[in-house]
């Protein structure tokens, strides 16, 4: 793949001085030292994530995505919207649908898109499990015998409930703690996200979360993924940028492959149209998004987004486990 030609960047990347937020982020082929950025090609379509709006139940300060209660940045999805992109994806060999938001059970829509989703793949969906998820387990429950399995990952942030009620109102924790009950209850496979502090001690925390689990007479083997604070959208956490020099950290395909965006897309809906981003944490920044799920597997991939440095640190997947 090649990069894209100097006129073409020009014409669909706004001018560095166009807002202060771009200005701080830098132009897209070179930091603001004017060394040439780094970068990653597509390797293979293994996943397929489909935003379902930035409309949330919640009001979480720290969401990487300001989603909250009648949230309109990010447009909600229908199943005419998605059905050409998850077609489409089925021909390129996609391995998984992933689903994310806001909230996805927020979204009217949703249990329509799932179902068409989990006939062709397996699928994967965050949620926080409380009071949309809840309202509709009538609706999810004809949906463990899919074709494909779907397994969700609840938002747990810390194993204090005070603590995870500051940020997400009283009740959530223990909304949550339902939330997943009833999915492992009926045949779900769920794990949990968890927010990382700088300085912790994960494997306390992990334990600590366990000994709820086994309070609460759930399993105290789910697998944990744990985020770092990625950031309101717009804003920059200053972090370093990344040059093609640094990424002789990672200088063959297979070590490239642990960037999503060498195998993840996500749609976006925005202003009525899907967009197709590189990943799941840069829907803040319009110079990620084409307008086909081809086009965007012929895109190289600046690593420009201030979360990119996340990626490029610590492997980061919203995916796994």
């Amino acid at each position: 793949m090649t990069l894209p030609d100097t006129a073409s960047v020009q014409g669909r990347i706004p001018a560095i001085d166009a807002t202060p937020y771009q200005a701080l982020r830098g132009a897209w082929t070179h930091t603001r030292a004017g060394e040439p950025r780094g970068y990653v090609d597509f390797q293979r379509l293994d996943e397929l994530w489909l935003h379902t709006g930035t409309a949330c139940n919640l009001s979480c300060p720290f969401c990487l995505e300001g989603s909250r209660p009648g949230d309109g940045r990010l447009d909600a999805m229908r199943l005419a919207d998605v059905q050409p992109f998850l077609d489409e994806a089925v021909e390129l060999g996609v391995k998984q649908f992933s689903f994310t938001g806001g909230e996805p059970f927020v979204i009217k829509g949703v249990i329509d898109i799932l179902r068409y989703a989990s006939e062709r793949r397996p699928c994967f969906v965050l949620t926080n499990a409380t009071d949309p998820l809840l309202r509709r387990t009538h609706q999810l429950l004809p949906l463990v015998s899919q074709p494909f399995p779907i397994r969700f990952r609840v938002s747990l942030d810390h194993p204090d409930p005070v603590r995870h009620d500051r940020d997400r109102g009283e009740g959530s924790f223990a909304k949550a703690l339902q939330g997943i009950r009833w999915l492992h209850e009926h045949g779900f496979e769920v794990s949990v996200a968890r927010q990382q502090s700088t300085d912790e001690n994960a494997e306390a925390v992990e334990a600590a979360f366990r000994t709820i689990f086994r309070r609460e007479g759930l399993p105290d083997n789910l697998a944990f993924t744990a985020f770092p604070d990625f950031g309101t959208p717009g804003s920059d956490d200053n972090s370093p940028e990344i040059t093609e020099k640094c990424m002789e950290k990672y200088p063959t395909e297979t070590s490239r492959a642990h960037f999503m965006c060498s195998y993840s897309r996500m749609l976006v809906k925005e202003q009525g149209h899907v967009k197709v981003y590189a990943c799941t944490l840069v829907d803040d920044d319009p110079d990620y998004a084409v307008d086909t799920l081809r086009d965007s597997l012929d895109t190289r991939v600046m690593l420009r987004h201030h979360r990119c440095f996340s990626c490029y640190r610590f492997g980061a997947s919203c995916s796994t486990p």
